[in-house]
């Protein structure tokens, strides 16, 4: 097995600020250009899979196959568990792992999937290598990351820019790359895939309802979460700053014209047969 690389730290952590983001997703909102692919006897692996919505999701797609959770953090696996528990799926299971060094066979896995995940770990050309060592010849490997640079939106409310420049710099201190989205098919180029179909997509936030979601969970996580004590503990921004970019994000949510759109990279990699 590769050696396992601990060159990256995730910059969320798991607070309920982070929680609140990672439960809303689905398999719909977050992996739309997967799922025509899926045939329901596949065996899938999820990688980062968090409090496992989306994995229950994959679950229920492949009612003849089987989804095995993964992520490095042992006490959210336990949300995950209870997801797929209220959802009464009984093919899914859950590991603590690695994306560097997973602790499968060669060829083990129909579809390797990752959301959100390459963006935080130091070293994505090999986590993608070792995800393709797992997938079977022919299998998928899928990846999905946001681009942090890339995301827009309206009115310019001040503060915000501060708080994706201040973001920007902690992930990178980080180890991450917070603008992986732009970067998912060079990175799987480098790891030597070449069967590649890349696409993009798009979360938008601008009806009342989700303005004051969005907004409030950003505005929590930058005051609350292991984000905001490594942008200062790293020297990144004061408290003072902290709290400023907290209170742009609640001016931004209480704007009746108020528009937010996350723009993501996708990639859908075809292993050699």
């Amino acid at each position: 097995m590769p050696e396992t690389r601990e060159t990256a730290v995730y910059t969320h952590g798991h607070h309920e600020s982070v929680l609140r983001s990672h439960t809303w997703r689905t398999a719909a909102n977050s992996a739309a250009y997967l799922l025509g692919s899926l045939e329901p006897a596949m065996r899938v692996l999820d990688i980062g899979c968090g409090p496992g919505t989306i994995t229950a999701d994959l679950a229920a797609l492949v009612p003849d196959g089987r989804v095995t959770g993964a992520d490095r953090a042992p006490g959210v696996l336990e949300q995950a568990r209870a997801t797929a528990e209220g959802r009464g799926l009984a093919n899914v299971d859950f590991e603590v792992a690695d994306v560097h060094s997973l602790g499968h066979p060669d060829g083990t896995f129909d579809v390797v999937h990752a959301h959100q995940v390459l963006q935080h770990v130091g070293d994505p050309v090999g986590a993608l290598r070792e995800m393709a060592r797992v997938t079977r010849p022919g299998g998928l490997i899928a990846v999905r990351d946001a681009d942090y640079a890339a995301m827009t939106w309206y009115p310019a409310v001040p503060g915000l820019d501060d708080w994706l420049d201040l973001y920007r710099r902690v992930a990178r201190a980080n180890g991450g790359e917070p603008d992986a989205g732009r970067r998912l098919r060079s990175w799987a180029l480098a790891a030597g895939l070449s069967d590649i179909t890349a696409s993009s997509g798009t979360w938008t936030y601008a009806t009342p309802e989700e303005r004051a979601w969005w907004s409030g969970l950003w505005a929590d996580r930058t005051l609350a979460s292991a984000y905001a004590d490594r942008a200062v503990q790293g020297g990144h921004a004061t408290p003072e700053e902290l709290r400023a970019v907290s209170g742009a994000w609640r001016e931004w949510g209480r704007r009746e014209d108020g528009w937010f759109a996350v723009l993501h990279g996708e990639i859908l990699c075809r292993k050699p047969a």
